[in-house]
């Protein structure tokens, strides 16, 4: 996963880098495309250390690592780079250019965020029935939230899934109950979620609905 991120990192470095150095093309200083994304990674490590912390911040700092790569690729290329460069004056591919890349930075980091699930399984496994089935909520590092999930004899057998967690107004956790699994005891699962919208529901994919039977931390 780690180098997924980087692998963004450096992407969006480029389109930065590029973006910069055609700007820079019509006074010549060019020095500024490596030097401007250097200092915007500086400014992604600031925003991961003091503004999200934590394990979030991490893929930040890759994110940073790989706008402090292009910068440094850029200034040892920089030389032959500009070496070709015939003109200051912005050609036709230029101008496209200048339109493009912030629309394409911008929709990258845009369908990254639409597409980060906001919340992931801490523990999945198998357990005992209770007699009370339900969910528990408690909270977690940086003021995450974690949801047990506890079910009864009537799920002996079964796996879960989770099928949905919302985005959009009210938090609703949507599981699947499927197949045979150990013999004698039932699904047990842990989620970690960045935030939950009141009112929570947790529901399954045939329309049962679980009640809190317990919180801790809140």
């Amino acid at each position: 996963m780690a180098y997924l991120i980087m692998l963004g990192g450096l992407f969006l470095g480029l389109i930065f880098f590029t973006f910069v150095f055609i700007v820079s093309k019509r006074n010549g200083n060019y020095y500024l495309a490596p030097m401007v994304t250097f200092l915007f990674s500086l400014l992604i490590v600031v925003y991961s250390i003091f503004f999200v912390g934590g394990f979030e911040g991490m893929g930040y700092l890759f994110i940073a690592g790989g706008f402090l790569t292009i910068s440094v690729i850029g200034t040892l290329l920089l030389p032959l780079i500009t070496r070709r460069i015939k003109s200051q004056q912005l050609h036709k591919g230029d101008k496209i250019s200048l339109v493009v890349l912030p629309i394409l930075f911008f929709a990258i980091i845009g369908l990254t965020i639409y597409s980060d699930d906001g919340y992931w399984i801490i523990a999945q496994a198998s357990a005992a029935p209770i007699e009370t089935e339900g969910y528990r909520i408690s909270t977690i590092s940086e003021g995450k939230k974690e949801i047990t999930i506890l079910l009864g004899e009537e799920y002996l057998g079964k796996e879960i899934q989770v099928e949905d967690v919302s985005k959009w107004g009210s938090t609703e956790i949507t599981l699947k109950l499927i197949g045979e699994g150990v013999d004698g005891k039932v699904p047990f699962i842990q989620i970690g979620i960045d935030e939950i919208k009141e009112p929570l529901k947790v529901q399954t994919t045939d329309g049962v609905v679980f009640e809190e039977i317990g919180s801790s931390g809140n």
